[in-house]
């Protein structure tokens, strides 16, 4: 059963036709939108500032997503991929976006629409990351511009997959 956890008596709201894991962990100001999916082993922890998080938004395996105290927030809007152990903390992620595996996402980045953070990229703090483009490497760096093709093959297809996916689980709940 996953760990959904009130913080402060503030407690993670999830929207319709959510899949939480069996042993996924949720805790404190957490509000998440329609057909959002968060994985087994992935946390959000709302416990020392919000997380808000638009529709189908999908938190894959070992995520973490977490923010700074009295400081940054995380902002994850609509149709966003957090890929396999990805950490993402008190950023803010505009829509259309794919986080790669492994990779590290700072306070105070933002990430405009219809980009991709390549696997194990780390995107540091105060970044700006702007719309439509892939960034990759340690630190990471605009790489290049992104294609409708990819945004449309990968960004998209990635978070409709996992709609998919998640109801592939359903019964267990």
């Amino acid at each position: 059963m996953p760990y959904i956890y009130p913080v402060n008596n503030i407690h993670p709201k999830m929207g319709n036709n959510c899949f939480i894991a069996p042993n996924a962990t949720i805790v404190g100001d957490v509000v998440m939108g329609d057909q959002c999916s968060v994985w087994f082993n992935a946390v959000i922890r709302g416990d020392v500032n919000s997380i808000r998080m638009g529709n189908k938004v999908n938190v894959q395996d070992g995520a973490v997503i977490h923010c700074t105290y009295q400081k940054t927030k995380t902002i994850i809007e609509d149709n966003v991929s957090i890929g396999h152990n990805a950490i993402v903390h008190g950023c803010h992620i505009h829509e259309n976006v794919l986080i790669g595996m492994g990779s590290i996402v700072m306070d105070n980045v933002e990430i405009g629409s219809n980009s991709i953070v390549a696997a194990g990229a780390v995107v540091l703090e105060n970044t700006k990351i702007e719309p439509g483009s892939i960034y990759a490497g340690i630190p990471a760096k605009k790489v290049k511009d992104i294609s409708q093709e990819l945004i449309h093959g990968e960004i998209n297809r990635i978070a409709d997959n996992y709609v998919k996916y998640s109801s592939w689980f359903k019964e267990i709940e």
